[in-house]
């Protein structure tokens, strides 16, 4: 089994990601290969925006969706 480590967590999978409004996007972790805007339902049903991520960086956030308004590129997402 593989596992991927990144700000202490570990998670088994991960999976390109797809922006949406309207798809499910159930992650706990983003990671970011361009920069730019991340925009997000979390899993408690809030949206918020992630504004100007840099290259590598990893959002430890559980979501719902990643929005179509996602302006990162090169997205991957931790379950």
């Amino acid at each position: 089994m593989s596992s991927f480590l990144a700000n202490g967590r570990v998670w088994g999978d991960a999976v390109a990601i797809t922006k949406s409004d309207t798809a499910d996007n159930s992650y706990s972790g983003i990671y970011v290969g361009g920069t730019g805007d991340v925009v997000v339902v979390t899993e408690a049903g809030t949206e918020v925006t992630f504004s100007a991520v840099p290259v590598g960086s990893v959002i430890p956030i559980r979501t719902q969706k990643v929005k179509a308004a996602t302006t990162a590129t090169l997205l991957v997402g931790f379950k």
